[in-house]
């Protein structure tokens, strides 16, 4: 199976396929090549729970072709938890700033067409 394929059976799971450096440790995004902290071109399979924050956002109201049921939607950069990596994906049913703040809990719920698929949690209070 190809990697594309398998980031992808991981998002429809809820999960973000990475690589770790066999030499350092460090995790990054499954489309590298090279470790950006020792420059290792050796990694393992890492799997990361799909959960984090929303970084920032996009809201789109006048979709390109073939999106213009989902409208409208975000197109969201998410700050995966325990981890410097983020991610990008849709999110539906976002119409303005108030429906999603920055900071806001989401998670991997899927892939299909549209790409990584997100959804909101609740925020916890410390």
């Amino acid at each position: 199976m190809s990697t594309k394929q398998e980031f992808i059976e991981n998002a429809k799971k809820g999960k973000i396929l990475c690589n770790k450096c066999s030499k350092c440790g460090q995790i990054h995004l499954s489309t590298i090549y090279f470790c950006n902290k020792c420059s290792s071109k050796s990694f393992e399979d890492h799997i990361l729970e799909g959960q984090g924050t929303v970084s920032t956002y996009t809201i789109i109201t006048v979709p390109p072709d073939g999106f213009e049921e989902y409208t409208p939607y975000a197109w969201v950069v998410l700050k995966l938890n325990d981890t410097d990596l983020r991610i990008s994906g849709f999110m539906s049913g976002i119409a303005s700033t108030n429906d999603l703040p920055v900071g806001t809990n989401a998670k991997v719920i899927g892939f299909d067409n549209r790409g990584v698929l997100l959804e909101k949690q609740p925020n916890t209070v410390n």
